[in-house]
This record gives structure tokens, sequence and C-alpha cells, in this order.
């Protein structure tokens, strides 16, 4: 079962705003505040699952991968 929990906290990655959602619509910006980012440079750490990748993906002109969790 710990094997089951480190692998879980190994898929993270990280997720940087580039540019400013204030021209996006609604349900973009509603997107980048689910994910955890208010600003431009601003970075958050998240688990990578289907559901973060299906936001991250909505908002991928808006937004780029650092890093990913195989990288570590």
């Amino acid at each position: 079962m710990s094997e089951k929990k480190k692998a879980a906290a190994a898929k993270q990655i990280r997720i940087r705003q580039t540019k400013s959602g204030i021209c996006a619509p609604v349900d973009q910006k509603q997107t980048l505040f689910g994910l955890g980012l208010r600003r431009i440079r601003q970075e958050v750490v998240r688990l990578d699952t289907p559901a973060i990748r299906g936001q991250v993906h909505k908002v991928r002109h808006l937004v780029e991968i650092v890093e990913d969790g195989a990288a570590r």
C-alpha cells in the first residue's frame, strides 16, 4: 500500500501561468482559478491526473508545464 502512495506522490506536474486571462472567456478564467493560478509567472504543483491534464489542455495557450514528476 505504501508503494501506491509513493507512486501517487511522484506523479505531479508543475504548472506555470505565462499569459493573462483577462481577455479569455469566462470558462477559461474559471479553469485558471480552479487550477489555483491567479497571476502571471505563478507556479502550482498538482497531481498528474486526467482531470488536471484536461484543465491544462483547455488553457494551454495561457499556461505551460514546467517539469514533470518523472524527471525527478
